[in-house]
């Protein structure tokens, strides 16, 4: 059965050919738009797929029989301590004709959280020709482990029965297995298409691999396959270029948006383009996030960044939530890494209104101003992003995204997009009581539009000033990183400082 991947099958231009055309030009911000054709015989093609995956260190399993290989897991952001996310890749060979075939390379990404795991989703990934398990005692499902590579001896699916499973997506391209969300990786399957593809040609003409471009600041030998960013954003590329600033309007309190935005910044940064991520936390905390940066992140370097009184703030909005603190550490990975990210703040709390918008603008202009090659990501709440004058209760007020859009080239504002589930969120006491927020677990009720990270533009704003928004999935609350002790983050051990509660606290319902 033939994959429904793509209703128009004339993109089929994607051979070598016209491939080479593309080389110039390519970049692993940009999601290809159809499938990568060799002119070459499965068979021929195999071998040099198996070196691609040995050159670039990623240990597989292979089933040589069909022509199907499963890498190992690899942590997101470079093996960071925290990250509960790990990815690999399970390669199917496909022929199209006789004389030419193509790749299949399916990302697998596993989590700790159970949230990603819809009841009654266990599907097996194996590298064999079989995705199920064995039948017996009444029926019951024996063998079967999802997400860890082992297979049962009888078939349930075979390899071209699951053919016709993944053509039929849910979301954008995605479905679950167990813990875990497979989708298809189209870059992946164009880069190892630019890299193998040349050394199947017999013309001298042969187009050259295209090499990620690396910043001057970076190392050497940071390539992209070296990194492990997750699955490529959708849309984001068409947003980045030198000097560019993308606000992005946040719900504080979930765990999704500063992974989007730690996913985001590692993609620019592999693809060539040093990036600058912009965090609404105080002014007063850029010595602490800028010494962290630069360390090598050990349980001392984690206490001396969280000593500040914004993380053990008694009304904690989400801005100092443990996916806050956890994205600092990921960010760091990165940049220990030899890519080329760095972090700003840009709040001032101890000034309200107007003057605030005003300040927090000015910081964000002057780094924006000093760094005129680098990309800009900014995340604050999504009032603060608004590039359109006026809220219902203050007619005259002008958001920092509208007095940054009247001062720099380039701002485009995207508010967050996201699926019904829930956010830790501070809000006005429901007993009345003045001057006191009520903060907890609450329930954020969302659109579905699939499972991928992406950003959509509409060629012009809203009547908040929003140019589009970056959707997110469905949302889990992130509590507030006093939570898990002052020390690193996801410890659990807290060793070093006691927990001011052991649990987070949800928020009253009256």
């Amino acid at each position: 059965m033939r994959a429904k991947w793509f209703a128009v099958v004339t993109l089929m231009c994607f051979q070598v050919g016209c491939a080479a055309r593309q080389g110039s030009t390519y970049s692993d911000l940009f999601i290809p738009d159809g499938e990568a054709i060799y002119e070459r015989p499965l068979e021929e093609v195999w071998p040099e797929v198996r070196q691609f995956f040995t050159e670039n260190k990623l240990p597989f399993k292979e089933d040589k029989g069909s022509l199907v290989l499963e890498t190992d897991w690899r942590q997101e952001f470079g093996g960071s301590k925290i990250s509960s996310f790990w990815h690999r890749y399970m390669v199917l060979g496909k022929r199209e004709t006789p004389t030419k075939s193509k790749l299949w390379i399916i990302r697998i990404t596993k989590s700790s959280s159970t949230a990603l795991s819809p009841p009654g989703r266990e599907i097996d990934w194996g590298p064999s020709r079989v995705v199920g398990g064995r039948l017996g005692h009444g029926d019951r499902v024996e063998d079967v482990n999802a997400g860890s590579g082992s297979v049962s001896s009888d078939p349930m699916l075979s390899v071209e029965d699951w053919e016709a499973r993944i053509a039929a997506p849910r979301g954008e391209n995605s479905f679950y297995a167990g813990s875990g969300q497979g989708s298809r990786d189209l870059v992946m399957e164009w880069r190892v298409f630019r890299s193998i593809a040349p050394k199947l040609m017999k013309e001298e003409n042969a187009p050259k691999p295209v090499q990620v471009a690396t910043t001057p600041s970076a190392n050497p030998g940071a390539e992209a396959m070296a990194f492990e960013c997750g699955l490529p954003i959708l849309g984001l590329g068409k947003q980045v270029k030198p000097g560019g600033t993308l606000l992005l309007g946040e719900m504080h309190g979930t765990q999704e948006v500063p992974r989007f935005v730690a996913q985001a910044s590692c993609q620019v940064a592999v693809a060539g383009m040093p990036v600058t991520v912009g965090l609404e936390l105080p002014l007063e905390s850029q010595t602490r996030v800028g010494a962290f940066l630069e360390s090598a992140g050990v349980e001392e370097d984690w206490l001396k960044l969280m000593e500040a009184p914004f993380w053990r703030s008694p009304y904690p909005d989400g801005r100092s939530s443990e996916a806050v603190a956890n994205m600092l550490e990921q960010l760091r990975q990165l940049r220990s890494r030899g890519l080329d990210v760095d972090v700003f703040v840009f709040d001032h709390p101890t000034m309200q209104g107007q003057a605030r918008e005003n300040a927090m603008a000015a910081t964000v202009r002057h780094h924006v101003e000093s760094g005129p090659q680098r990309f800009h990501i900014v995340l604050s709440g999504n009032i603060h992003s608004r590039t359109k004058k006026g809220l219902p209760w203050d007619k005259s007020f002008r958001p920092m995204g509208l007095v940054l859009k009247d001062e720099l080239d380039s701002v485009v504002a995207l508010d967050m997009a996201y699926n019904s589930g829930s956010a830790w969120i501070c809000a006005v006491d429901r007993n009345g009581a003045k001057d006191r927020l009520d903060c907890g677990i609450r329930e954020a009720k969302g659109r579905d539009n699939g499972d991928r990270f992406f950003v959509h533009t509409w060629g012009g704003t809203n009547d908040d000033g929003y140019h589009g928004v970056f959707y997110v999935g469905a949302v889990n609350a992130a509590a507030p990183a006093v939570h898990k002790g002052l020390g690193r983050p996801g410890a659990g051990d807290n060793s070093l400082s006691p927990l001011e509660e052991a649990e987070p606290q949800v928020a009253s319902v009256r």
